[in-house]
C-alpha cells in the first residue's frame, strides 16, 4: 500500500454517475482526480503523460495474462508520476499543452502533499477486479437502474459497438457470456443493445471479488450519508469541509457551484439537485420501451 493509503477507482458503464461520484470523493482534498485514462478517444484518453500505454478498444480488458505493459503504466499513474516528455512528444496542440500543465502540476503537487490518485474511468468496468487485485485500488462500481441507463443513452444518441468487446480474446475467455452479444452485432436496435450491455456488465460485476458495487440511485437519493459510507470504504476522512462541498454540489444551487470545470476535464458532471435528477431519469423512453428494457434486463427466474 502506498503512503497515504490505496488509490481509488470509480467505474461503471458510461452514464452511471462515475464523474459525479468521483468529484464528490475528491471534495475532501485527499485525492487527485484522473479522468478516463482508458478512454480510447483523445481527449480525455491517449495522453501518455497520464497513462503510458496504447489503448486499442473501448472497455479495454486487462488481466494478469496481458498486464506486462498495463501494470507499469498504471503503477506510474496511481503513484502520480507524470511523463512530461512522453506527453510533449505525442500531444502539442494548445489544448494538449494546457492539459499537460494542469495534470503535470496536479500530479506533482499531489505527490508532495501525500495525496492519492482517484481514477474515474467507466472504460475500466470490465477490468475492475484487476485494478483491485494488482494495484490495490479501492474500487467503487456504480450500477444505474437499467431504464434510466438506457434512457440516458437514448437521449444522447449513443450506441455500443459490440465488436470492440468480441475482438478481445482474453475478455471472451474469462466472460464467455459476452458471446451472446454476437446476435446484436450490426443491429440498429439501440435499446436492445444498451440493455444487453447493462445486463452482462451487471452479471460480471456481481461476481467480481474485491470491489464495492453500489446503485447510483442510492447515492443520489440521500447523498450525505451515502458518501460518508463511501469515504469510509475508500479510507478517506469525512470532514466538515467535504460535507459542506458535497451538500452544495448536490443541491443544484447555482450560487456556489462547488465544482465548476475549467474546460480541460470534459466530464458529464455538473452541480445538480441529485434527488430531482432521479425524477425524470426515464425521460426519452416511452412506457412500452421502458417495459421492454425491464424485460430485457430481468434476472432469469
Amino acid at each position: 500500500m502506498r503512503a497515504g493509503g490505496p488509490p481509488v477507482m470509480v467505474t461503471g458503464l458510461p452514464r452511471s454517475g462515475t464523474s459525479w461520484t468521483g468529484k464528490m470523493l475528491a471534495a475532501g482534498g485527499e485525492l487527485v482526480y484522473v479522468n478516463e485514462p482508458l478512454n480510447p478517444q483523445h481527449p480525455p484518453g491517449r495522453c501518455p503523460g497520464v497513462l503510458r500505454a496504447d489503448v486499442t478498444h473501448r472497455f479495454q480488458y486487462i488481466c494478469d495474462d496481458n498486464s506486462a505493459d498495463w501494470l507499469p503504466a498504471f503503477s506510474d499513474t496511481v503513484s502520480l508520476r507524470y511523463r512530461w516528455l512522453a506527453e510533449l512528444r505525442a500531444n502539442r496542440s494548445p489544448y494538449d499543452l494546457a492539459r499537460l500543465l494542469r495534470y503535470g502540476a496536479a500530479f506533482a503537487h499531489g505527490r508532495l502533499a501525500g495525496r492519492r490518485a482517484l481514477l474515474d474511468d467507466p472504460f475500466a468496468v470490465l477490468s475492475a477486479g484487476w485494478f483491485a487485485r494488482r494495484l490495490g485500488c479501492r474500487v467503487i462500481a456504480l450500477v444505474r437502474d437499467p431504464v434510466s441507463f438506457v434512457a440516458s443513452w437514448q437521449r444522447l444518441g449513443w450506441t455500443v459497438y459490440f465488436h470492440e468487446l468480441l475482438e478481445q480474446p482474453l475478455l471472451i475467455r474469462d466472460h464467455p457470456e459476452l458471446l451472446e452479444l454476437r446476435a446484436l452485432v450490426g443491429s440498429q436496435d439501440r435499446v436492445a443493445k444498451a440493455a444487453a450491455l447493462w445486463r452482462i456488465t451487471r452479471t460480471i460485476l456481481a461476481r467480481t471479488p474485491g470491489i464495492l458495487v453500489i446503485p447510483y440511485e442510492s447515492l443520489a437519493a440521500d447523498p450525505l450519508p451515502a458518501f460518508e459510507r463511501l469515504y469510509a470504504y475508500a479510507g478517506l476522512r469525512w470532514t466538515p469541509a467535504a460535507e459542506r462541498r458535497i451538500a452544495k454540489a448536490c443541491s443544484g444551487g447555482e450560487g456556489g457551484g462547488a465544482f465548476r470545470w475549467s474546460g480541460l476535464s470534459r466530464t458529464a458532471y455538473r452541480p445538480m439537485d441529485s434527488r430531482l435528477a432521479l425524477r425524470d431519469a426515464a425521460r426519452g423512453l416511452s412506457p412500452d420501451e421502458a417495459a421492454r428494457v425491464r424485460a430485457l434486463t430481468a434476472s432469469p427466474s
